[in-house]
């Protein structure tokens, strides 16, 4: 089948603003959008800038706003897009070139919130053990790939670029709520700031637009009731 591919395209060295390029190009309908890309930058428009690693769904590097719908490039099929496809980079965050944005105040929100093991207590003699009701608590947060998917669906993201966002928070949640960590009064405490948790506005854009199912917005609320609990 013939499609047709249209890409927002930038270059900061020589472009006043984005435009618009087409690409015609005969696919299978069970090709991925990622395929599309490789063969308009192999065999049509070698300038073509994008990001992507695995192509298995796992980095979350090809995270594009794909037909008005934020989505991984690599898991979303012909077939299910139509004859014209819009590929754009993913908005809120600065773009460096076409479909590649400046991922870097992303990750500084995610390392605020701590996110990795606080114990302080002196290390078991093999490890440290967790029930599966206590896994099953955080379970789903753990799944996060940093795909920014989520934050760059948030209304309150693109109009405030000091949101902390859902991806910080969901990945504060999976250790806030993991048994075996000691920091989520401080995690609690970093969260709850004028541009943290409280700025959550509960659109669900997150939610939907999370390739791996991660339940965004509900993690936010238990972590906000988990806050409210500590403070009464």
């Amino acid at each position: 089948m013939q499609v047709t591919v249209k890409i927002k395209r930038f270059n900061p060295e020589k472009d006043k603003r984005p435009h618009w390029a087409e690409y015609r190009l005969m696919v299978e309908p069970t090709d991925r959008v990622l395929d599309l890309l490789h063969q308009i930058k192999w065999e049509q428009d070698g300038t073509l800038a994008l990001r992507r690693s695995c192509a298995h769904g796992i980095c979350g590097s090809d995270a594009m706003l794909i037909n008005g719908v934020n989505r991984l490039a690599c898991k979303v099929l012909v077939k299910d897009l139509g004859e014209v496809i819009s590929v754009e980079p993913i908005r809120g965050l600065p773009v460096l070139k076409d479909l590649i944005v400046d991922m870097e105040p992303f990750f500084d929100a995610y390392k605020a919130v701590l996110p990795y093991l606080i114990n302080d207590d002196p290390p078991p003699p093999a490890e440290r053990l967790q029930s599966p009701e206590e896994r099953a608590v955080f379970d789903e947060t753990t799944k996060c790939i940093l795909c920014a998917a989520c934050n760059t669906s948030c209304p309150v993201f693109w109009t405030n670029g000091r949101y902390i966002g859902p991806a910080a928070i969901v990945n504060a949640h999976r250790f806030i709520f993991d048994s075996r960590d000691q920091g989520a009064a401080e995690r609690l405490e970093i969260l709850n700031q004028s541009n943290g948790l409280w700025r959550c506005r509960t659109a669900y854009n997150c939610t939907e637009a999370c390739p791996r199912d991660i339940p965004v917005t509900r993690a936010i609320e238990e972590v906000r009731r988990e806050l409210l609990w500590r403070r009464a």
